[in-house]
Parts: C-alpha cells; sequence; structure tokens
C-alpha cells in the first residue's frame, strides 16, 4: 500500500516523512518496500518491451482502488523472481520539461553503487543509503534520507547543486565531496572545490555555518558544526567504503565495530567496556565480518563467541 501511495500525483511531503517512519521501524520493512519498489519498476521494463537498463521518466496516474489487490499480486510475482540489491524510480519528466524531474534511487544493506542524475552528475551511494533527486532547467536539488553518498557535481554557475541532509543544507556549483548523515548527525568532506554547509533543512530556512574547501570535514550536530582541517589523503581514507572497504586509525572498537555493523546483517556486539575501548587500526573488508574477528582475537587476544546473527566480543 505505501508502494502505490508513492505513484499517487498528491503525494506529499508529509507522506513521504510517514513513509520514512515506517521504514525506520524495522529492517523487513525496509526490504519489503525495495523489492516491491524494485518489481514495480522492473514491470515497467517489461511492459515497454525492454529498453535500455537506465532511469526511465514515468507519468504518475491514480490508481483505482479495484485495481489494487491485482497490481499488489503482480508485484509479489515479480518479487518471487526478481533479486534486490539497488533500486531506481524516475518520475515526470527531463530537463527541459515543465515538471521537476524526480530520481529516486537506494541500495540494501551492504550494497553500494553509483547513479547519473539528468544534468550528468554522478552519485555513489553507499551501503543502506536512499536520495531523492529533482532536477530541471532552474535548479538541482537533492535529498539524503538517510545513508551516505558521494558525490562528482556538474559545474552550473545558473544552477547551484544542492543536497539537504537534516538539518543541514550543503549547497556547491561543481566540486567533489561525500555527505554521511546518522540521524541528525551529518558530516560533509571535499577532496575538490569548496562546499558551503548551512543550518535549516529547506532553501528558504538556511542560515551560514561553514565553507570549507579541499581536505575539510564539517561535523554538524544539532546546533553546533565543527571544521577539521586535513588532506585529500585523510579525506579519501574516510571514503574507503567506495572501494568496499573500511580504514581505521587509532578508533575504539566499539566505533569499529558500529561501522562493520552499518554493512552486514550479522552484527558485532561489544560486551564489556574493556573489550569497547580497545584501540584499532588498518583497513579491512566491510563485509568480510569473520576476517575481521579472527585479526582481532589473534592480535588483542580478546574472547569471541560467533553465531549465526551475531559475534559477540569480550576482554
Amino acid at each position: 500500500m505505501w508502494l502505490l501511495r508513492t505513484e499517487q500525483p498528491d503525494w506529499s511531503e508529509k507522506q513521504q516523512s510517514e513513509l520514512h517512519q515506517w521504514l525506520d521501524e524495522s529492517y523487513s520493512h525496509k526490504a519489503a518496500f525495495w523489492r516491491l519498489e524494485h518489481g514495480w519498476q522492473r514491470a515497467d521494463r517489461l511492459a515497454a518491451l525492454g529498453g535500455e537498463e537506465t532511469v526511465r521518466a514515468r507519468v504518475s496516474h491514480p490508481v483505482p482502488n479495484w485495481w489494487r489487490g491485482a497490481i499488489a499480486a503482480s508485484i509479489a510475482l515479480l518479487v518471487a523472481i526478481v533479486p534486490t540489491y539497488f533500486v531506481a524510480t524516475g518520475r515526470f519528466g527531463g530537463v527541459g520539461s515543465e515538471h521537476v524531474a524526480e530520481q529516486r534511487f537506494s541500495t540494501a544493506l551492504g550494497v553500494r553503487t553509483t547513479v547519473a542524475l539528468v544534468d550528468g552528475s554522478k552519485v555513489e551511494l553507499n551501503t543502506a543509503t536512499f536520495i531523492r533527486a529533482r532536477v530541471d532547467r532552474h535548479r538541482r536539488e537533492l535529498w539524503l534520507d538517510r545513508g551516505e553518498a558521494y558525490f562528482e557535481v556538474v559545474h552550473d554557475p545558473a544552477r547551484p547543486f544542492v543536497v539537504f541532509a537534516g538539518p543541514r543544507t550543503i549547497t556547491v556549483l561543481g566540486t567533489k565531496f561525500s555527505v554521511r548523515r546518522d540521524g541528525n548527525r551529518v558530516s560533509v568532506s571535499v577532496i575538490e572545490g569548496r562546499v558551503r554547509v548551512d543550518y535549516g533543512g529547506t532553501t528558504s530556512t538556511t542560515r551560514p555555518a561553514a565553507t570549507i574547501g579541499i581536505g575539510d570535514t564539517a561535523v554538524s550536530d544539532g546546533d553546533s558544526t565543527i571544521v577539521a582541517s586535513g588532506s585529500i589523503e585523510q579525506v579519501e581514507r574516510t571514503m574507503s567504503w567506495r572501494r568496499g572497504m573500511l580504514t581505521f586509525n587509532n578508533a575504539t572498537l566499539a566505533d569499529a565495530a558500529a561501522e562493520f555493523n552499518r554493512y552486514n546483517t550479522r552484527k558485532i556486539q561489544i560486551l564489556d567496556d574493556q573489550a569497547a575501548q580497545v584501540r584499532i587500526g588498518g583497513t579491512f573488508e566491510a563485509t568480510n565480518v569473520d576476517a575481521f574477528v579472527r585479526l582481532l582475537r589473534e592480535a588483542y587476544g580478546v574472547k569471541v563467541e560467533v553465531e549465526s546473527r551475531a559475534v559477540k566480543i569480550s576482554a
């Protein structure tokens, strides 16, 4: 029913917020919605007798109530034969259209992918990420509703590229940067160009916070924003997820475990404070919990209890 509601022309920001709340209630909700959404997209492609494997614009029409059961059953049939790793949907027309072009992209747990927006900009999505983009001849706007993404933005002085991430608004003309959102905590790192980070979740409510450049990282939480100046190499290490890796530099085991848990269904649980405060460094494959835990046991002598859905670590 959520999927069908999103296809209605009167779909609102309030309803979008309610959908996000429902999705955040459990991973089963996310998995069900993403699989059905993928099936819906595949149904479009089958109806068009093939076509390019790219995002295709689709005009939304009201769905009569008597159709809903039939459509849901058809999607369920598609879901049975279509595995879901990445979801992409499109709405309305292109850059020259009278309507705002909207694209939606999401990734499942442990999945990464790169997508193209209609203006030629590229976005690389990290694990469990959901974005919405509206691009036309007047504006370029993107909402990072959850997760983390790396952007390569096409330069266009007439149309600044604006990213809304919770209570923060990030504005650029053309650059390479990443944005990570953990609830209301937002981190922005820059590899190329300059980025302005403002308070406020809409263009009409923004207040200046910080402007950062190459090698800088801005971390915002609540009303506070901290800027850390570094090097491109340091920033690139924080983006090692783009290669499927996680890089730690004197991180606590608790923080490292939290990072691994972003990518894996089998969670790492730290059972005591002594183990949680163990400091580690190195580069590890994000989806290989077994190798990470094996190295921990060999290097630090921690106790490890492996279960089907969890790995428990204690000192």
